[in-house]
């Protein structure tokens, strides 16, 4: 395993199996100022800090879970790269997936509502003309001004 290029050599520890410990945990960890990177991978002097801090509660023996559990205590749940599944961060995770549901849902009711009134809009087709009808039609375009009967006839 290479060393990431922001562990400094006074950080690393000389125990071999802790110093794999060590990066393991900060490869999980966030920098709170980079914030999509691990501490691991950041050169920001919080992130170093946050390494040193790891490697000294592993140093006296804690277990990965109990400094995870320390830092999430002292910097809460966004120090996690990967957060749990668990209280509000199930809404956050499902928020999107539900917003998406809930507007499809939404987007189908207002189209079914579209075509049932667009069903129940329609006009009845006209009957054709009478005879007599006809008849009153032709005579009252006969006796309208030339362009009148011209508009009405291209209708």
């Amino acid at each position: 395993m290479s060393p990431a290029a922001a562990v400094q050599p006074d950080e690393v520890l000389p125990d071999p199996a802790q110093e794999a410990r060590a990066r393991e945990l900060s490869k999980e960890l966030r920098c709170m100022v980079c914030q999509n990177q691990s501490i691991d991978d950041s050169d920001a002097p919080l992130a170093r800090d946050l390494r040193l801090l790891v490697r000294e509660r592993i140093a006296q023996g804690e277990s990965n879970q109990q400094v995870l559990d320390y830092l999430v205590a002292r910097y809460g749940e966004f120090v996690l790269l990967r957060p749990t599944w668990h209280g509000a961060n199930v809404i956050l995770w499902l928020a999107p997936f539900a917003v998406l549901l809930f507007g499809g849902l939404g987007l189908v009711v207002a189209y079914r509502r579209r075509g049932a009134q667009a069903g129940a809009s329609e006009a009845p087709a006209a009957a054709p003309l009478s005879a007599e009808e006809e008849a009153r039609l032709r005579a009252a375009l006969a006796e309208a001004p030339d362009d009148a009967a011209r508009d009405v006839t291209k209708v």
